[in-house]
C-alpha cells in the first residue's frame, strides 16, 4: 500500500477507494447481487483507513495539505481513521448479527453511506461541503434508527430524533452563513486567521459561538437535549455502536475545529461549562439507576460526552480529542457486547461479599498520590485541575472494581496486573497521539478563574451530594431524586410497545433464495 502510495498523492488514492466502497454499497441494493456479496464488500471498506493509517504515519505528510476543497492534516486522517475502523468493525460484526432481517443490504449501504459522509466532515475545508456532508450524516442516523420501519416505535423514535437533528443542523447552518458573510470566505483554515476573526466583532463572535454551542449540544445529547439518546436505544444495537464514530462526539470535534473562533469567549465557554456540567450528573445519576443495560451504557455516553466538552470549555482540545477517540473505541466495543451483558453479570456478582474496607482505603491512598503526582509534574493551568480530578476518580473507582473486589490473592494480583497495564497503555496512546496532534491542534487559552472554580463546584458538589445519598438511602431526598432519574431515563409512552406487532408478521425474503 505504502508503494502505491508514493506513485500517486495520499488524497487522491484515499478519495479514489472511498468512491469504490460507495459503489460497492450502492451495489448491494441490486437484488441479483448474491447476498453474500457483503462479505466482499467488507474487504473494499478496509482500504480507506489503510489508506488513512498511512497517510498519518507518512514521514512525508508534514503539516497540512490542501487538496482542493480538503484539508489531510494529522487530525483529519486521525479522525477519518477512526470513523472508519469503527465503521469497518460494526459492519462486520453485523455479518451474522443482523442476517435474516429484511432490510439486511439496505442497513449496509446506509452504514457505509453514513460513516463516509461523517468522514469527509472532518476532511472538508469548505463550510458548504461540511454542512451538506453534516446533513448526510445525520439523515443516514435517522434512517438507521428506522430501520425496522414496520414497528411503531422505531418509526417515532427516527421522527423524533431526526425533528431535533434538522433543528441542529438548520442553527449550524445559521452560524455557518453568518461567519462567511463577515469574513468573505467560505473555507475554515481562512475564516479562522487572525485577520479574518478580527472582522467579528466581539458581540457577533460570542452569538455565533453561542450557535454553534446548541447545534453541538443536540448531537453530543447534552441537557436539555438528552432525549434522543434515551429514546434511540430501539435502533439495532450496531446502530448504537457506530454512533460514537464521529457523531454523539461530533461536539468536541466540531469545537477542535473552530477553536480559534472560541479563545476569548468567556461567557459562551460558561454557558458550555455549565450545560455539560448538568449533563456529567445527570448521565451518571440514570447511568446508576437504571437496569436495562443500553440504557446504562447511554447515561454513560452523555456523562463522558459532558466530560469531554468541558474539556474544550476549558481550552483542553487536545485532550477533548483524546477522550472523543478512546471513549468513541471502548463504548463502541461495549455496545457491540451488550449481548453478554447478562452472563457477565451472573458470573461477576459481588452480592453476599464483605466490603473489603482496607483494600478500598489503599486504593483512595494510591489515587490521591497518583493525582499529586500527575498535578506536581503538570503545566499548572486551570485545566490541569479537572484532570487531576478525573485521574484520581478514575484511579480510585478502578482499584476498587479490579483489585478490592478481587476475587482471592490471585484475583487481586491479577486486577492490579491489569490495571498497571492499562495505566501503561492509556501513557503510551496519550503520547503517541501528542505527538501526532501537537503541530495541528492548538491549545486554548488559559480559562479565567471563575470558571474553573465552577467547574470544580459542579464536580466535587455533584460528587458530594452524590456520596450523602447514597449514606442516606432511607431519606426523603434520594427517593425523590431515585424516582426522578429513572423517570428522566424512561421512554416516552408512546416509545413503548408490550408485544411488537412487526413481529408477528411473516415475510419472505428474495435474497434467501441467493
Amino acid at each position: 500500500m505504502s508503494n502505491y502510495l508514493e506513485l500517486i498523492s495520499l488524497p487522491t488514492a484515499f478519495f479514489i477507494i472511498l468512491a469504490v466502497s460507495l459503489v460497492s454499497a450502492f451495489f448491494l441494493l441490486w437484488e441479483k447481487v448474491p447476498v453474500h456479496f457483503v462479505r466482499y464488500h467488507i474487504g473494499i471498506i478496509s482500504l480507506p483507513p489503510i489508506v488513512a493509517l498511512c497517510g498519518l504515519f507518512s514521514s512525508k505528510h508534514d503539516g497540512s495539505v490542501m487538496y482542493g476543497p480538503w484539508r489531510f492534516d494529522s487530525l483529519s486522517l486521525l479522525l477519518a481513521l477512526f470513523v472508519l475502523t469503527i465503521g469497518v468493525v460494526v459492519q462486520r460484526y453485523s455479518v451474522r448479527y443482523l442476517f435474516g432481517d429484511h432490510s439486511y443490504r439496505k442497513y449496509f449501504t446506509l452504514l457505509t453511506l453514513t460513516t463516509f459522509a461523517d468522514t469527509l466532515v472532518w476532511l472538508s475545508n469548505d463550510l458548504r461541503i461540511l454542512l451538506v456532508c453534516w446533513g448526510v450524516t445525520l439523515l443516514g442516523l435517522t434512517l438507521l434508527i428506522r430501520l425496522n420501519k414496520e414497528w411503531q416505535v422505531a418509526r417515532k423514535a427516527a421522527a423524533s430524533s431526526g425533528r431535533i437533528f434538522l433543528l441542529s443542523w438548520l442553527i449550524l447552518l445559521v452560524a455557518v452563513i453568518w461567519i462567511t458573510q463577515t469574513t468573505g470566505h467560505w473555507q475554515l483554515s481562512a475564516i479562522l486567521e487572525k485577520s479574518n476573526l478580527a472582522q467579528l466583532a466581539s458581540w457577533e463572535r460570542t452569538c455565533i459561538s453561542l450557535l454553534l454551542i446548541v447545534a453541538m449540544i443536540i448531537p453530543s445529547a447534552q441537557f436539555p437535549f438528552q432525549r434522543w439518546l434515551l429514546d434511540s436505544v430501539v435502533a439495532p444495537t450496531p446502530v448504537s455502536a457506530v454512533m460514537h464514530a464521529g457523531i454523539v462526539n461530533a461536539g468536541g470535534l466540531m469545537f477542535t475545529r473552530f477553536a480559534p473562533l472560541f479563545n476569548g469567549g468567556d461567557s459562551a465557554q460558561l454557558i458550555l461549562l455549565v450545560l455539560s456540567g448538568v449533563s456529567v450528573l445527570l448521565g451518571t445519576g440514570i447511568m446508576l439507576v437504571h437496569v436495562d443495560y443500553k440504557r446504562q451504557l447511554v447515561g454513560s455516553t452523555i456523562a463522558q460526552m459532558g466530560f469531554m466538552l468541558i474539556q474544550c470549555a476549558l481550552g483542553a482540545y487536545l485532550a477533548a480529542i483524546i477522550h472523543a477517540v478512546l471513549h468513541g473505541l471502548f463504548k463502541a466495543s461495549l455496545f457491540l457486547q451488550a449481548g453478554s451483558a447478562i452472563q457477565h453479570r451472573e458470573t461477576h456478582s459481588f452480592k453476599g461479599r464483605s466490603f473489603p474496607v482496607l483494600w478500598t482505603i489503599t486504593g483512595v491512598i494510591f489515587g490521591l498520590i497518583f493525582s499529586i503526582g500527575y498535578w506536581l509534574n503538570s503545566g499548572g493551568e486551570g485545566y490541569h485541575i479537572i484532570s487531576t480530578l478525573i485521574l484520581g476518580w478514575s484511579v480510585i473507582f478502578a482499584w476498587v472494581g479490579l483489585v478490592a473486589f478481587g476475587s482471592g490473592r490471585i484475583g487481586r494480583v491479577a486486577g492490579l496486573a491489569f490495571l498497571a497495564g492499562a495505566v501503561i497503555m492509556f501513557k503510551f496512546i496519550h503520547t503517541l497521539l501528542d505527538s501526532l496532534l501537537h503541530e495541528t491542534v492548538m491549545s486554548g487559552m488559559q480559562p479565567p478563574t471563575p470558571t474553573v472554580i465552577l467547574a470544580l463546584i459542579i464536580l466535587l458538589g455533584g460528587s458530594a451530594f452524590g456520596l450523602w445519598l447514597t449514606n442516606n438511602r432511607s431519606s426523603t431526598a434520594f427517593t425523590v431524586i431515585y424516582l426522578w432519574l429513572v423517570h428522566l431515563g424512561e421512554p416516552h409512552k408512546d416509545l413503548v410497545e408490550s408485544h411488537p406487532k412487526y413481529l408477528s408478521y411473516r415475510r419472505s425474503f428474495r435474497w434467501q433464495r441467493h
